[in-house]
Formats: structure tokens, C-alpha cells, sequence
């Protein structure tokens, strides 16, 4: 049930054969079920349709709020289900995280993740483990700004709370200020990740406490100190992020739960 041919604004993949459908190209819309596709392939297409569920197809990167779910927590279902595989079957791996995923497969199945949206494949499939949490790290570092910074909360602030106040009490009241002050998808999947994070810590087989762990995710959730860094800030910078990390995952279980507790059920994967 088309409607006339329109123009596209924001680049969408085909419903049909999977492209992307750049700006300002021509592309056929149903009005029934909002498929999107190239006139092309307009023939391809079933002749019958049903209405669509409300996920669509992520963008290839931006700020996390563009992936995370209408109701709280906002926590993007890729993230959720990564977690769920990794601690379902992950937690007796050494290395977890710090060992490398093949680089092929982390961008085939991130692809995959990305171009079905809200109803993702099964990662039951992938054999390597360290496949799916190559996937969550690449995902997080493709975001346009890292998951600790946001319009409420300037990037300096985080590194700030965590790093330049040498009483480790105020410290802690500084940070769990501006991480209550985060936007909401980054505050909710930053709690999310921090007890994921911490269960992971806390597995023997692991081998990975906070510092390995921090010394993993700091460059990927902390940001730069500028926009633009030089290679000698960005060595520089390294340091710190590790630290305002460790310094999240000193702050107890309790205070990231209250961020993710409520509607709890809204987590498990479908």
C-alpha cells in the first residue's frame, strides 16, 4: 500500500535488500506498515503487509538515546542482551573483555545487531564469547559521545568528581551527583553496565578485578578532555579515564540498582 515516492532525510537501510537508503534519494513508503525501500525495489516487495512493531532499524552510530526503549530503564536492547549472553555463559572465561574477539565477526554481528533494531537475533549462536564482548565495546566506542558525557553533564565534570577531590567521602557524593545528572539512556545503561561490570570483577575465573577492567572501558566510556585531542593528550588523557572508572565501580551495588530496579522486567530479552 505505497504512498507517493518521498525524499530521504535521515539515511535508512531498504526493508527489502538491506542498503541503505542515502540522503536525499528517492524511496517508496507503506503506509500501513511503514516499510521503507528503494523504488527499485519496489517489485521485490510482498504484496501483503502487516503492521509493524514500533522498533526499527538502529542508526549506524548515535548518542545513546537514539537506541534505547520508550519505557525506564533506558537501557538499549543490544547492551542488555550482550550482558545477558556473557554472564549466561561468560564468567568462567579468563580474560574476559581484555582478550580480543575476531575482528570480522565482531563487525558482522554488530551490523546484524544494529540494522534489526529492537528485535535482535539470538547470540546464542556465536561460539566465541569474546565475539559479544567485542560487539558491546565497539558499540559503545561508536557512539557519538561517550556513555559519561551528555548535554547535562560537560565531560569534565565526571573526570572532575572522580579524579580532583582527594577525600574519597566527597569524592563519592561529587560523583553520584553528576551521574544522577547524566541524560537518562546514558544514566540508566551506565548503572546497568557498572553492576555488569562488577559481577564480572567478582568471578575468580575472570581474572579481571577493576583495575584490568577499568583499564579496558576507561578510553571507551570516558571522553577527552578536548574535542579534537593531539596523540600526546589522548596518552595523557588515558590515565584519568581508567581512574574515573574504577572510581564508578567503587560505588556500592545499591546506588546503580536504584537506577535500574524499577520495571526490572523490561530487561529481559524477548
Amino acid at each position: 500500500d505505497p504512498v507517493p515516492p518521498l525524499q530521504v532525510i535521515r539515511p535508512e537501510p531498504c526493508g527489502v535488500c538491506g542498503s541503505r537508503i542515502r540522503f536525499g534519494k528517492t524511496a517508496i513508503k507503506c503506509c500501513q506498515c511503514q516499510l521503507l525501500l528503494h523504488t527499485k525495489c519496489r517489485e521485490q516487495c510482498p504484496s501483503l503487509c502487516t503492521p509493524r512493531p514500533h522498533h526499527h532499524a538502529w542508526p549506524r552510530e548515535g548518542v545513546l538515546a537514539d537506541f534505547a526503549p520508550p519505557a525506564p530503564p533506558l537501557v538499549p536492547t543490544l547492551v542488555v542482551q550482550c550482558v545477558t549472553e556473557v554472564e549466561t555463559r561468560g564468567l568462567t572465561e579468563t580474560g574476559l573483555y581484555r582478550v580480543p574477539g575476531a575482528e570480522q565477526l565482531v563487525r558482522e554481528w554488530k551490523r546484524k545487531l544494529l540494522r534489526a533494531g529492537g528485535a535482535l537475533p539470538a547470540l546464542s549462536s556465536v561460539t566465541d564469547i569474546h565475539v559479544v564482548c567485542g560487539v558491546l565495546k565497539d558499540f559503545l566506542r561508536g557512539l557519538k559521545e561517550p556513555l559519561g558525557e551528555g548535554a547535562a553533564s560537560p565531560l569534565t565534570l565526571l573526570p572532575g568528581a572522580a579524579t580532583d577531590i582527594p577525600d574519597d567521602a566527597a569524592s563519592d557524593t561529587a560523583l553520584r551527583h553528576v551521574v544522577s545528572k547524566l541524560p537518562p539512556a546514558n544514566r540508566d545503561t551506565l548503572a546497568f553496565l557498572m553492576l555488569h561490570l562488577l559481577r564480572v570483577s567478582q568471578s575468580p575465573d575472570c581474572k579481571m578485578d577493576v583495575l584490568n577492567l577499568s583499564r579496558v572501558f576507561g578510553p571507551t566510556l570516558v571522553g577527552h578532555s578536548s574535542a579534537n585531542p593531539t596523540p600526546l593528550a589522548i596518552m595523557e588523557d588515558t590515565p584519568r579515564q581508567c581512574k574515573v572508572v574504577a572510581r564508578l565501580l567503587s560505588l556500592p551495588p545499591s546506588f546503580w540498582r536504584g537506577f535500574v530496579e524499577t520495571e526490572q522486567e523490561n530487561l529481559v530479552p524477548v
